[in-house]
């Protein structure tokens, strides 16, 4: 049992930061993760477009919130 979330938490990110992905890795991964989505039914998505408003909200609000 983790008996301090946030000190493993953060082990894992030093660990993360300070390990480099080749292209090959990362594209591997990549297409593994697609094929795991495709295999559970939610890619590709039906309607690409779907929930762009909302997308396009939280961009304007965050490039605003960058700004000030």
């Amino acid at each position: 049992m983790i008996k301090n979330p946030d000190i493993l938490e953060r082990l894992e990110r030093e660990i993360i930061k300070k390990e480099r992905l080749s292209f090959k890795h990362a594209l591997a991964l990549f297409e593994a993760m697609w094929k795991e989505g495709v295999n559970l039914g939610v890619l590709p998505p039906k309607n690409p477009l779907e929930g762009i408003e909302v997308d396009i909200k939280i961009a304007r609000i965050l490039n605003c919130l960058k700004n000030s």
